[in-house]
């Protein structure tokens, strides 16, 4: 007896494509295990092909110990019921079903056996990644990595509901062999796709489930949706089923929606690269086969198309499918019903479903995309295209029934700036529609110079009451296909190219391409292509790689960082220079903004240089600019006199000696930093090592209080003598516009309230999150407020501004016209804080400088348990907040309505907050930074040389 049978089908009804070979590519990985008692056990169907069976014969020839063959019955002809007889032929401890073209990883048998033996599981389940294109790339399922985040044993399948939840066990999992039998485990015969049934039953029968975080199986193939959408659903129905039975609805709601979201919607978004018959075909299955209630969770754009993928919309499903690759389009006629809320197409009473939240109603003619759907496109007289089309209108808001239209076709070279107009012939207005007919002579007007230039993209400008519209030309994959085809006159000659052809991109956009159909075009491209090819050739361009790749090597941080530190610090100072950083080039903002202009403010000739990255733009005009890590940058860096940032020049860089480096820091601490962090404390003595050499590159560090000191000071290991009890120069803003409105009151506001369209009579609420992420910069993030709900529940009395960290970004919905304002990429908070009236944030810094203004601070920190056990803090934030402590959506939203009573019983609070956070910061902290640094009585010897400055020059 083996440890693992590993079975393999061949032949049955409803396999995979591949035949032999994907058999092979089968068998081979279980050869190729590290496990030595694993083997192949191949079931042959009767009507198996030849090339199958020859290819089975060879494998178990070669390795007859490990490969057995075992011939099904002739009334086996179903690949459930030639699994079911590799079940009951299997003699290893363990089972495991491999579908065709899968692939084993080489460990995976080993992995699982493992995970059986120290857990005894009678299940055990690993990833699987499938094939996702033509080309062959894979990659795993997304929801797979919660799952599969850990390794961990559970007592029972509801412990891990996305087992059942999700296709997780089609493949990619073992049973004890004993455990299958004694739950007379068995796949359904009658059932293509079987497995999306046997898994979610094989968890829900036995004991013990052991998970693996390790990956098992490769090379599963996307079903094909459109033709197995029946015995899909059907499968899917019978796991519902299976679900309910045991008791679990929500377990079966939360597999409806998941179903939708994994198979329906993926269907709908190929549907424009099908074929018109079979899009058809597909329609009217789907019409017949889906009839039970879609989920009404779901996105609104994902209802719109399962639900016109139920009622068999072919043009519908259409629309669906190109309004889920571009959210932003309006795809169909909108309506709007008694209460508002707005609706995908059909009639007032009864749309397709509500898109609301979608924002599309608060966009104008104009301001929003509209899709273009090509009718026709056809050959007119004298040889000019003939395109038609009809371009969506939302209802509201466009052209008024009679305005006067004017339409324009334009080719535009795809890359460049060359662009060519032919005047619409036909523009009317039918109601929810504009339909338009334009003629343009390809021949004659495009002329390309037939290199770069061989793709025109269409597209319309629709243009009503002064309003302009531009819209891509939409069109399924099969649209134009070999419809036409019109002379092309490069610049080049007829060489570079003799025929116009009209094709549909992979965007699903009408455009024209420049191709060679004629012998001397044809031939030409034959010789360049070899010219391009042949062995001269190949290698110049090998010649050209290796020097591009010496050439990235020379702009790389690994070869600048040692050019710096070994020659670059040996320059002389250049006196007077001082580098400024805010944020690690991200903006012109914080202290050493202040700073700058507090420099400039008092005339001291000092030559400023500012880094960036990635845009210069909001910089100052008067300061020398330089992108961060380039030459420039190590160039000024090497020579200034003074550093000057809050965040910290890069950690290989090392300082010269004869720099003096101020750092201003970005914000007071609630959650631990530097050696503090748990996450410094686990990395091994030569990281530590790097962190305290560029910590030891600090002449001056600014603290606004003893908090500071006893924590950021600490955590960073800084003497005494290296500390500048100053405040912060940022906030100096802040003390001045509180003290302005004490005095003279909060209006007029300041001009940045203009700027950002604030209406004086709406409170402003910034909201500010803390960064969550780890080091490195990362892109996305989710907020944890639900910024379109604040926007329909306080929008008309109040204007949210919402700033991102730095470090990352937020997408925001749509939501009415001066309720929400993204400010991330605004460069200076303390703007952002002087016209602020509440601030939301969770355990960001920026709490600490806020409190200064006296102003309301609600924090929402709905994970305040978990961050402070996984990140640690300084205090109990609850205890010393300066305003109240939400936990949940619902109580953020009662704290800001009752904003008032709340102020008053936080008032006292608040004050002992911003006089314990912020005891130095008195208004003059930037006058007193640049006296003690920049000044004539500044005394140079505070700069501490350590081993790290004296190597500088080696």
């Amino acid at each position: 007896m083996s440890d693992f049978t590993c079975v393999i089908t061949g032949g049955g009804d409803g396999e995979g494509p591949g035949g032999a070979d994907a058999l092979r590519a089968s068998v081979e990985s279980v050869l190729g295990q590290s496990m030595r008692g694993s083997e192949a056990l191949v079931v042959l169907a009767s009507a198996a092909d030849p090339a199958v069976r020859t290819a089975a014969r060879a494998l178990a020839a070669r390795a007859p110990e490990r490969v057995r063959l075992v011939h099904a019955d002739p009334a086996a002809r179903t690949t459930g019921a030639l699994r079911n007889a590799g079940l009951d032929a299997a003699t290893g401890r363990y089972v495991l079903v491999l579908g065709t073209g899968e692939r084993l990883q080489r460990h995976a048998c080993r992995n699982l056996w493992q995970a059986g033996e120290t857990s005894r599981a009678d299940l055990i389940a690993g990833r699987w990644s499938r094939i996702t294109d033509e080309s062959g790339k894979e990659r795993e399922p997304s929801w797979q990595g919660e799952l599969f985040a850990r390794s961990r044993t559970l007592t029972r399948f509801t412990e891990a509901p996305q087992l059942v939840v999700r296709d997780a066990l089609v493949t990619g999992f073992c049973l004890r062999r004993e455990a299958a039998r004694r739950h007379g485990l068995r796949y359904e015969e009658d059932l293509a796709h079987g497995e999306i049934l046997f898994g979610p039953l094989a968890a829900a029968s036995v004991g013990r489930i052991a998970l693996v975080r390790r990956l098992v199986v490769t090379g599963r193939a996307v079903p094909d949706r459109g033709r197995d959408l029946v015995p899909l659903v059907e499968a899917h129905r019978r796991v519902a089923n299976t679900l309910l039975a045991r008791g679990l609805p929500e377990l079966r709601e939360e597999r409806e929606k998941a179903f939708h979201r994994d198979h329906l919607v993926p269907l709908v978004r190929s549907f424009p690269a099908l074929p018109a018959v079979r899009r058809d075909r597909v329609a009217a299955a789907a019409a017949r086969t889906l009839t039970g209630p879609v989920p009404p969770d779901l996105p609104p754009l994902e209802r719109v198309a399962v639900t016109l993928l139920g009622r068999g919309d072919t043009e519908g499903i259409l629309a669906a499918a190109y309004a889920l690759s571009r959210p932003a389009t309006v795809c169909a006629p909108l309506t709007t019903d008694a209460d508002g809320r707005i609706g995908w197409g059909g009639e007032v009473a009864e749309p397709v479903a509500d898109i609301t939240e979608l924002g599309h109603h608060y966009r104008r003619f104009g301001e929003m995309r509209l899709m273009n759907r090509l009718t026709r496109c056809a050959a007119a007289d004298g040889g000019r295209l003939l395109l038609e089309g009809r371009l969506v209108l939302p209802g509201t808001t466009g052209p008024r029934p009679g305005a006067p239209l004017t339409a324009t076709l334009e080719f535009r070279a795809r890359g460049g700036a060359r662009a060519v107009a032919f005047p619409a012939e036909v523009v009317r207005h039918d109601g929810n529609g504009i339909t338009w007919r334009a003629r343009a002579d390809v021949s004659r007007r495009l002329r390309p110079v037939g290199v770069r230039d061989t793709a025109w993209d269409a597209r319309l400008t629709v243009e009503a009451d002064g309003v302009r519209s531009v819209s891509d030309l939409f069109a399924p994959q099969d649209q134009v296909a070999g419809a036409v085809r019109f002379a092309a006159r490069p610049r080049l000659g007829r060489l570079a190219g003799d025929t116009w052809e009209p094709y549909i991109t992979l965007k699903d956009h009408f455009a024209l391409r420049l191709a060679a159909r004629r012998r001397p075009a044809r031939t030409a491209r034959r010789l360049v292509r070899y010219a391009t090819r042949f062995r001269p050739a190949r290698k110049a361009k090998l010649l050209v790689r290796a020097l591009r790749k010496r050439l990235d090597r020379y702009r790389s941080r690994g070869f600048k960082a040692p050019a710096y530190n070994t020659w670059l610090t040996r320059l002389p100072v250049r006196r007077g220079s001082v580098v400024f950083e805010s944020h690690m080039g991200t903006c012109y903002g914080d202290s050493p903004r202040a700073l700058y202009e507090e420099i400039r403010r008092q005339g001291l000739k000092l030559h400023a240089t500012w880094s960036y990255d990635p845009s210069p733009a909001g910089f100052p005009d008067g300061a020398r600019l330089v992108r961060r890590w380039s030459w420039r940058y190590l160039w000024a860096l090497a020579r200034a006199e003074y550093w000057v940032d809050n965040q910290g020049f890069p950690q290989h860089l090392r300082k010269p000696g004869h720099t003096t480096y101020l750092q201003t820091w970005h914000g007071s601490a609630y959650k631990r930093m530097g050696f503090d962090e748990t996450r410094v404390r686990l990395q091994n003595a030569p990281q530590r090592e790097r962190l305290q050499q560029a910590v030891d590159r600090f002449d001056h560090f600014l603290v606004r209080s003893e908090h500071d000191v006893t924590t950021l000071a600490r955590a960073y290991r800084l003497p005494e003598e290296k500390l500048l009890r100053t405040g912060y120069p940022r906030n100096d803003a802040l003390i001045a516009e509180r003290t302005r409105a004490e005095a003279e009151g909060r209006l007029p506001r300041p001009p940045l309230a203009g700027v950002l369209g604030l209406d004086d009579h709406k409170k402003t609420v910034l909201y500010a999150p803390t960064f969550r992420g780890g080091p490195g910069k990362q892109r996305r993030t989710r907020l944890l407020m639900d910024v379109r709900e604040f926007a329909e529940r306080f929008g008309d009395t109040h204007t949210l501004l919402v700033r991102a960290h730095y470090l990352e970004s937020a997408r925001l919905p749509v939501c009415p016209p001066g309720t929400v304002v993204d400010v991330s990429r605004h460069h200076d908070v303390s703007e952002l804080l002087a016209l602020t009236d509440v601030l939301v944030t969770d355990y960001s810094s920026i709490m600490f400088d806020f409190a200064l203004l006296d102003r309301p601070v609600v924090l929402f920190a709905p994970d305040l348990e978990t961050y402070a056990a996984e990140r640690g803090s300084y205090f109990d934030l609850r205890e010393q907040a300066p305003g109240p402590v939400t936990a949940t959506q619902d109580e953020l939203f009662a704290a800001l309505a009752e904003l008032k009573k709340s102020d008053t019983r936080y008032a006292d609070q608040r004050r002992a907050f911003a006089e314990r956070f912020g005891a130095y910061d008195q208004g003059d902290a930037a006058r007193a930074a640049v006296a003690a640094v920049f000044g004539p009585t500044a005394s140079r010897g505070v700069r501490h040389t350590t081993d790290h400055d004296r190597g500088a020059g080696r």
